[in-house]
C-alpha cells in the first residue's frame, strides 16, 4: 500500500472522529441538564391520599353520629317498611321462633349473640366477647350500615342501610320491638324543648312517631347473626 493510500484512511479516520465529536458538543449544548437544587421527587399524593382518608374517616363518623341524633326524630313506620325487606330471614314478634337469623324482639340493648336456640357464627361470637359486648344504637348503626364491615365474616348477607334517614327510621323501629323501649342515645333527644317551657318527654318514653308503628311478623336484616 503507497503512502497516498495511508494518507487517505488516516484521514478518513480523523474526519469521522471529527464529526462525532461536533456532534457531541452540539448535543451536549441543545440537550443540557442542569443538577436539582434538592435530589429526588417532590411526592404530594401521599400527602393527599392521607388528607383524603382522613376526611373520609370524619365523615364516616359524622354520619354515625347524624343517624343516633335523628332516631328520637324518626319515622318507625317507615322503619317498619324497611324491616320488611328481610322477612325470611327474622322474625321480630314476641316470643317469635327463630329463622335464618334470630328473633329481633328486644334486640336493642340485648347481648350481641345472646338470643337463645340460635347458633351463631363463630365471627359473631369472638365479635361478642362472650356477651359483653351489647346491641347499643350504635353497635346496631355500624352494624346495619356494613355487617361484614363491622364484624368481618359474620354470615350476614344483607348489603347494609346507605341512607342515613333510613337508618334512623330503622332504629327507631327496632327500638319498638320491646314491652319497654330502651332508652334513646344521648345523641337523639325525644323532642325538642317546647317554646312554652313544658318538658320534653324522657329518654326511656317512647317517640310519639313509635305509638302507631305496625309491627311485622318478620324481621330486618340480621342485627346479631
Amino acid at each position: 500500500m503507497d503512502s497516498f493510500e495511508v494518507n487517505k484512511l488516516i484521514g478518513a479516520f480523523l474526519g469521522t472522529v471529527f464529526v462525532i465529536f461536533t456532534i457531541t458538543l452540539l448535543s451536549d449544548s441543545i440537550f443540557a441538564t442542569h443538577a436539582p437544587e434538592k435530589p429526588g421527587y417532590a411526592i404530594e399524593a401521599a400527602e393527599a391520599e392521607a388528607g383524603a382518608a382522613t376526611g373520609a374517616a370524619e365523615s364516616g363518623e359524622d354520619r354515625f353520629v347524624e343517624i343516633l341524633a335523628g332516631i328520637g326524630s324518626a319515622n318507625p313506620d317507615a322503619g317498619a317498611n324497611t324491616f320488611k325487606k328481610c322477612q325470611a330471614c327474622h322474625d321480630g314478634t314476641k316470643g317469635g321462633p327463630n329463622k335464618v337469623g334470630p328473633n329481633l324482639w328486644g334486640i336493642v340493648d340485648r347481648p350481641i349473640a345472646s338470643h337463645e336456640g340460635f347458633s351463631y357464627s363463630g365471627a359473631m361470637k369472638e365479635f361478642s366477647e362472650g356477651g359483653s359486648k351489647h346491641w347499643t344504637f350504635e353497635n346496631l348503626a355500624h352494624f346495619l350500615h356494613g355487617p361484614k364491615a363491622f364484624v368481618p365474616g359474620t354470615a350476614m348477607a344483607f348489603a347494609g342501610v346507605k341512607d342515613p334517614k333510613a337508618e334512623s327510621d330503622l332504629l327507631a323501629f327496632l327500638r319498638t320491638l320491646a314491652d319497654t323501649p330502651a332508652p334513646l342515645p344521648e345523641a337523639a333527644p325525644a323532642a325538642a324543648a317546647p317554646a312554652n317551657g313544658e318538658a320534653a318527654p324522657a329518654n326511656g318514653q317512647a317517640a310519639p312517631a313509635a305509638e302507631g308503628a305496625q309491627q311485622p311478623a318478620a324481621g330486618q336484616a340480621e342485627p346479631s347473626k
